[in-house]
């Protein structure tokens, strides 16, 4: 409650503010249901690229002690995954490039039964990296390189890196790929180019997707009813800052439109996953790697789209609560330090409630978090009902007016849209957004 002069006054002589970005001050409620991407290959394995096929799932990663093309298989996206050795032993092609940088591997079963890969070597006249091709009869290889040429290698740009196969709902085949100005200290681009059916040539043009002098890398596209996301990496990939963002399209010549916030990273995780990149997204699980003890695991993630819009289970989705539903009480903008200067206030009355609308991925268990703010000098409290039905309540230590904390809930959702409302409780509090994890 906002509305009495003797609430003005305490709100005058609140402490400094803070402007909180979870999780860092996550730990005023420690309780948690939240799903965290699953370890399932506890070992290097990172810029995976996964599919499934008749039953089995294969996964290929960049080189490591494993080979030059690290592949694993398994019963189901969580696994148990295998190691199944080097599906292309023999390495790169041997007219262009040199072992030892063969990175991000795409491989992709195409409809005669045969397989295609795409990989990044390091050619042998420059020092750069580009793209090659190899093609193979089983998804575990082995895998010959196609030409004595490569596929991508525009070495005026930084050379090419991080192809991934994209075929349109009619049937087009595209390759993605980002030419490595980072390598030059120029902007990098996100391409797209069409190749044929079986992945093995190029027969069109380049078509720039998105471009940025910081580093944009791994893209990935999908296509949506309404939309393409183009999914992609952005940071450093040798740390916990290598996050994975994306940019939507209503065609794929553009305009691309980029996220408001990167769809995950290693805070979004609350940590539990350092540096989430490399990201594959397969049907509903999105494959992405992070650091542990200085090698990148592979992980698996429960991944929904919310309106064609990407939702993946454990990573922070936040929900401006001024923008939902108010009964019995209103927006109070210009609210110092609360997230876009607005907030759901004056939560004053019996019938007072806030009502949001959030995506679940998967039904189960979920962390709700609520940054709110509450200068009545004692804990404060709202009821939290769920699709209709009470599931408890959530308590809000002090903390002053316009001093803006975490308080988290354990709450279940169903698969899909879940109606969240608060409503009023013990004292007073304003809410400044929902966040579901």
């Amino acid at each position: 409650m906002r509305s009495s002069k003797i609430l003005a006054a305490i709100a005058a002589l609140a402490l400094p503010l803070v402007l909180l970005n979870p999780p860092a001050q996550a730990a005023v409620q420690r309780t948690t249901a939240a799903a965290f991407p699953a370890d399932i290959i506890g070992e290097d394995f990172p810029d995976p690229d996964i599919f499934e096929k008749n039953g089995t799932w294969y996964a290929y990663s960049t080189n490591n002690g494993r080979g030059h093309v690290p592949v694993a298989s398994a019963p189901s996206a969580n696994g148990p995954w295998t190691i199944r050795g080097d599906a292309m032993p023999g390495g790169p092609s041997a007219g262009w490039a040199q072992a030892g940088r063969t990175w991000a591997p795409d491989v992709y079963p195409n409809p005669d039964g045969s397989f295609t890969l795409t990989y990044t070597a390091w050619h042998k006249a420059s020092g750069r990296q580009c793209i090659g091709v190899a093609t193979a009869n089983s998804a575990l290889g082995p895998f010959t390189p196609v030409g004595s040429q490569p596929l991508i290698c525009p070495l005026d740009k930084g050379g090419a890196i991080d192809a991934n196969t994209f075929v349109a709902n009619d049937g087009t085949r595209y390759l993605t790929w980002k030419n490595d100005g980072n390598a030059l200290g120029q902007p990098s681009t996100l391409w797209l180019t069409r190749t044929t059916n079986n992945g093995t040539a190029l027969t069109g043009g380049n078509t720039a997707m998105l471009t940025s002098s910081g580093v944009i890398e791994a893209p990935d596209l999908v296509q949506r009813g309404s939309q393409f996301v183009l999914f992609y990496s952005g940071g450093g990939y040798n740390d916990c800052n290598y996050l994975t963002s994306y940019a939507t399209s209503p065609s794929l010549n553009g305009p691309w439109t980029t996220a408001f916030r990167p769809l995950m990273t290693t805070a979004s995780f609350d940590n539990h996953v350092c540096g989430p990149g490399g990201a594959d997204f397969v049907g509903d699980k999105v494959f992405l790697h992070g650091w542990v003890n200085g090698s990148r695991h592979l992980y698996v993630a429960d991944l929904g789209w919310a309106n064609d819009f990407p939702v993946v289970r454990g990573s922070r989705v936040r929900t401006e609560a001024e923008r939902g539903t108010l009964n019995h009480c209103s927006v109070r903008t210009g609210a110092a330090g609360a997230s876009q200067g607005a907030v759901a206030a004056y939560i004053d009355y019996a019938d007072s409630w806030v009502q949001v609308s959030v995506f679940a991925p998967s039904a189960g268990g979920y962390t709700l978090s609520v940054g709110y703010a509450n200068g009545m000098g004692a804990t404060a409290s709202h009821g939290v009902v769920v699709n209709g039905n009470s599931q408890g309540t959530i308590s809000y230590p002090a903390t002053g007016w316009d001093n803006w904390h975490l308080a988290a809930v354990p709450i279940t959702l169903n698969a899909g849209w879940n109606t969240v409302r608060l409503t009023k409780g013990t004292l007073y509090t304003e809410v400044d957004y929902l966040e579901l994890q």
